[in-house]
């Protein structure tokens, strides 16, 4: 079977990045942790809510990496001298990415409850119209 891209395609001209872009989700691992909710909360805007129970403020970054959005959180081990009868509330460590269109950015990161929202906007392109002179070989 034979794999078409959008770089093969001949009206798609300099959207092999995209072809990158697809590879790159595909591949990413489908880990559960931490769930996550995202919902469009009005025209062009959307919000990305993590599950971070356990986390404060200062064991999450939220970072613009290459058009994505990448949340991480790194939670210090506080269990020295404790003993587990059970151990079923995860602390670990994780780092999550969303990639993002052109145009849209990160308006707000807000943790409330255990809750991390990210909310997320997008900015209408400008339409521009540019006209090329043709010029007559000699």
């Amino acid at each position: 079977m034979t794999r078409v891209s959008f770089a093969s395609h001949p009206y798609l001209l300099g959207f092999e990045q995209l072809d990158r872009l697809v590879e790159r989700t595909a591949k990413s691992g489908n880990e559960g942790y931490p769930p996550y909710n995202i919902e469009q909360s009005g025209e062009g805007s959307y919000r990305i809510t993590l599950a971070v129970a356990g986390f404060r403020e200062e064991d999450l970054s939220v970072t613009i990496e290459d058009n994505q959005l990448v949340i991480r959180g790194r939670n210090t081990d506080e269990t020295e001298g404790r003993v587990f009868l059970h151990r079923g509330i995860a602390t670990r460590q994780f780092q999550r990415a969303f990639v993002l269109a052109e145009g849209v950015e990160v308006a707000t990161a807000r943790l409330d409850c255990g809750l991390l929202h990210v909310d997320l906007v997008r900015h209408a392109p400008e339409s521009v119209v540019r006209k090329i002179e043709i010029t007559r070989d000699r």
